[in-house]
């Protein structure tokens, strides 16, 4: 049986990829923050089938430690100060989780367990001013938020390692994937919640900065998928996940709002407070080397992936409340 580590193992990605491992047959570590709440709903469905080990990317001897102990197969990096938006207020603590914490990692694979297959958890937020569109493994990168200059240091110090070492490190550039376990403080999930808080009469309106920015978004569960393929290939190479198809944050809204029967103008307001300093207007993938190398496609679409994350916090309310009081419910959706 193989052994998968995998730190950010209380996120999104952490949480699918978790799912994903264990039905493939695998022996899952998670590596968490010692805490005295700790966080574990996003897997709690295969919680007891996970082993959890305690470290931090700010200690590398808490990293070497867990790595001696449970000798893993493949790791996967997935912990970081993930909030773009959060990391002009705190520029110093992302650099150093999100960039110097990889190099820490890699350090301690180098030293503990050099022949294991390493995953790198890199972004599409690197390309910032986009210098092509659309992005892909050649594009380079001109990141504009402290979040991208901390991920495009933990991504050149992933193909540093694999040159200078020959160790299997590969990083992923994931575009923007998203799902029902999304935070709340990121764009999609805060449309979606209050869409559902709207409808149920929590809030009457939603406050979001640049309506006009246009990302590449795809489902969390499908590029979980895609780390795993890579880890799983010959050799070691970087590839972009995405869906190659772009849509504005005004357009989510749009999809969002229409899923309740409402319009997103009568309740969506721009608020400056939530531009970024440096914003990011587009961001479009080409996953072609990833389609034709590992085989990979993306299953959910855009306005899947839209509906999905409203019904998911519709359900929640549902559950709750048992009936809105304005806007109607999917078909799909279950009193409980």
């Amino acid at each position: 049986m193989k052994t998968a580590f995998i730190t950010g193992i209380t996120g999104q990605d952490g949480s699918y990829l978790a799912e994903h491992l264990l039905e493939q047959g695998y022996k899952v570590v998670g590596m968490m923050r010692r805490s005295a709440t700790p966080s574990t709903a996003r897997f709690a469905a295969v919680e007891d089938r996970v082993e959890i080990g305690h470290g931090d990317l700010l200690d590398q001897s808490s990293l070497m430690r867990l790595l001696d102990e449970h000798k893993p197969d493949e790791i996967y990096n997935l912990a970081a100060q993930s909030f773009v938006h959060s990391s002009f207020h705190e520029p110093i603590h992302t650099s150093d989780v999100t960039g110097l914490g990889v190099m820490r990692m890699l350090e301690a694979v180098r030293l503990v367990c050099p022949k294991v297959r390493f995953y790198q958890a890199s972004s599409s937020e690197m390309f910032g001013e986009v210098h092509e569109t659309p992005q892909r493994e050649t594009t380079p990168f001109h990141p504009r938020s402290p979040y991208g200059v901390a991920k495009v240091y933990g991504h050149w110090a992933t193909v540093n390692y694999r040159e200078s070492y020959d160790m299997f490190a590969c990083s992923g550039i994931l575009f923007n994937h998203e799902s029902p376990r999304r935070g709340k403080e990121f764009v999609t999930r805060k449309i979606s919640d209050h869409v559902a808080s709207i409808v149920f009469g929590e809030k009457d309106q939603l406050a979001l900065g640049n309506l006009d920015a246009r990302r590449d978004w795809g489902f969390a569960g499908d590029y979980i998928r895609a780390m795993h393929l890579m880890l799983l290939a010959d050799t070691p190479e970087d590839y972009v996940i995405s869906t190659g198809t772009t849509e504005s944050v005004r357009e989510f809204c749009r999809i969002a709002f229409e899923r309740v029967g409402l319009n997103y103008e009568d309740y969506v307001v721009v608020d400056p407070r939530f531009f970024r300093p440096a914003e990011v207007e587009l961001l479009l993938g080409d996953a072609a080397k990833a389609k034709e190398k590992l085989g990979w496609e993306p299953e959910v679409d855009f306005r899947g992936l839209v509906e999905m994350m409203v019904d998911a916090d519709l359900q929640t309310r549902l559950d709750m409340y048992k009936e809105p009081t304005r806007g109607f419910l999917p078909d799909t959706l279950k009193v409980s």
